[in-house]
C-alpha cells in the first residue's frame, strides 16, 4: 500500500518560519534574521523541502536552507533596521504592512519593464495576466497559479505572493486569453506561469489548455508548463489525489500534436536524489512530455561549477533536457545572491568543460534584460580592448536575435543594465 503523502506549508506573514522545530535548534540571531527579512520579503516552505532536502547538519549553510529561508544580507541594512525596529516596538499586523509596502517597492518588484512594455491589450484595454515580450511565445498567469508549494529566496516574481494587487499579474477570465491566442497566429508557444501553475488542480488547469485542443488554436504548437513542484513537491505527479488525471492531460495534449514541455526549475543536484522526484520524472516522461530544466546561478546555492555539472549529468541521466542557467535578476534579494558577470561566464564555462555533448545542452550564462535574452558567450579581448562577447537568444526586436556584440568589460557588472557598449561606441548593435 503506498502512503499517501500530506503537505504541510508554512509562510509569512502567517505562520512563523522561525518557529519551526529545525529551525528552533538555530543560533537565535538566525532565528531574529528570518522573523524580520519575512516581514518584508514572502516566504514559504513545505514539509518535503524540510525533510527530504535540506540537510540540517550543515545549517545555516546547507544550499537548500539557503535557497528557501531567509537571511538578513537579503535586505539592504538601513530596511533592516527599520523593520527590526518596529518588530521590536511591537508594530501590529497593520501597521507592519503599512510600513512595509513602500520599501516593497523599491526592491524593483516587477524587473525588466514587465508591466510597461510586456502586457497586450484586446478591445477591452489592457489583458491582465497575460505577457507578449517575444514575438513566438506568450505567458499566462492563471489566477489560480500564483503561489508556489515553496519560495526560492531569489524569486523574480516575489511581488506576487505578497498580498499587493497593483503587484500582481493573473488572468481575469480565461476568455479574454483564448480570445488573444485566436487573433494572434505568430503565437506558437504558451507557458503557463505563476507563481506555480502545478499548484491548481487538475480540473482547474485543464480550463488553462484544454481549449488550445479546439479549432483556431493549430498555430499554438507548443504548451509549457513552469514549475518547481518536481524539485519541491513531486508527489504532484505521483500521489496527489487528482496526479494521474493531471498526466492523463499531458497525454492528451501529446495526442492531438501539441508538444508538451514541462519547465522544471531544479537549482541543485541535492533535489534530485529522492526517489519521490525520480519516480515523478518517469511519470511524466511516460506521457510523451519533455522535461527542461532551468535555474539561475547564485550565490550561497549553486554558485560553484561542480554543482552544475553534477547536475546536469544526473539530469541527462534521468532523461531531463538542461535548457538555461540563468543571471540572477535584479528584483528583490539580487544583492545577496548576485554574482559579478565575469564570475559567472568562468564557472558556466567550468562547469560545460566537464560535461559530455548530451549534457552542453544548457544555455548561458543568460540575463532575461527588458530588450531579451542576452548570453554571454564570453571574455575575449578585441583590438587591445576586453570585452564581453554577447548575443540576443530571442528579443523584442527579432532582427536583433543571434547577432554578436561586445560590451565592455566590467569586473562590478552584474546585469545587462551595468554594461556599456565596447570601443566607444554609444549603441551595442551600432
Amino acid at each position: 500500500m503506498i502512503t499517501q503523502p500530506e503537505q504541510r506549508m508554512t509562510s509569512t506573514p502567517g505562520s512563523k518560519l522561525a518557529d519551526l522545530p529545525q529551525v528552533s535548534r538555530l543560533a537565535p540571531e538566525l532565528r531574529r534574521d528570518i522573523a524580520v527579512v519575512s516581514a518584508v520579503l514572502p516566504f514559504k516552505v513545505n514539509n518535503y523541502v524540510l525533510d527530504e532536502l535540506i540537510d540540517w547538519s550543515a545549517a545555516p549553510d546547507d544550499p537548500i536552507f539557503r535557497l528557501t529561508f531567509p537571511h538578513r544580507d537579503m535586505l539592504p541594512d538601513s530596511m533592516y533596521q527599520h523593520v527590526a525596529a518596529m518588530l521590536d516596538a511591537g508594530a501590529n499586523r497593520a501597521e507592519l504592512r503599512a510600513a512595509v509596502a513602500p520599501l516593497r517597492k523599491d526592491l524593483n518588484p516587477h524587473p525588466g519593464d514587465q508591466m510597461e512594455k510586456n502586457v497586450p491589450g484586446d478591445e477591452e484595454g489592457q489583458l491582465s495576466g497575460v505577457q507578449h515580450k517575444y514575438r513566438e511565445t506568450a505567458l499566462v498567469f492563471p489566477a489560480n497559479g500564483q503561489t508556489c508549494h515553496s519560495y526560492c529566496g531569489y524569486c523574480f516574481r516575489w511581488a506576487q505572493f505578497v498580498g499587493i494587487s497593483e503587484l500582481k499579474q493573473q488572468v481575469d477570465r480565461p476568455e479574454r486569453v483564448f480570445g488573444y491566442l485566436r487573433g494572434h497566429h505568430e503565437i506558437s508557444d504558451v507557458l503557463l506561469t505563476g507563481g506555480d501553475p502545478m499548484i491548481m488542480k487538475t480540473e482547474l488547469l485543464a480550463r488553462y489548455v484544454e481549449p488550445l485542443l479546439e479549432p483556431g488554436f493549430e498555430h499554438v504548437r507548443n504548451v509549457r508548463f513552469g514549475t518547481k513542484a518536481l524539485s519541491y513537491w513531486p508527489y504532484r505527479f505521483t500521489t496527489d489525489p487528482d496526479a494521474d488525471d493531471l498526466l492523463r492531460l499531458f497525454e492528451r495534449l501529446v495526442a492531438q500534436g501539441k508538444h508538451v514541455a514541462v519547465m522544471a526549475h531544479f537549482s541543485h543536484p541535492q533535489e534530485l536524489r529522492t526517489d519521490a522526484v525520480k519516480q515523478a520524472v518517469r511519470r511524466i516522461k511516460d506521457t510523451g512530455a519533455v522535461i527542461r530544466a532551468q535555474a539561475p546561478i547564485v550565490k550561497h546555492v549553486n554558485d560553484n561549477a561542480d554543482a552544475w555539472a553534477r547536475m546536469w549529468r544526473e539530469l541527462v541521466r534521468l532523461g531531463v533536457v538542461p535548457y538555461y542557467m540563468f543571471v540572477e535578476r535584479d528584483t528583490g534579494a539580487r544583492d545577496y545572491f548576485a554574482l559579478p558577470l565575469h564570475q559567472v561566464v568562468d564557472i558556466y564555462r567550468e562547469a560545460i568543460s566537464q560535461v559530455s555533448g548530451l549534457e552542453r545542452t544548457a544555455r548561458g550564462p543568460v540575463m532575461s534584460a527588458s530588450p531579451g535574452k542576452v548570453v554571454l558567450d564570453g571574455v575575449t579581448e578585441v583590438g587591445g580592448e576586453k570585452v564581453f562577447v554577447c548575443r540576443f537568444l530571442q528579443a523584442r526586436d527579432p532582427n536583433r536575435v543571434n547577432r554578436p556584440f561586445f560590451a565592455a568589460y566590467d569586473e562590478q557588472a552584474l546585469w545587462f543594465d551595468d554594461l556599456k557598449p565596447a570601443f566607444g561606441r554609444p549603441d551595442f548593435l551600432e
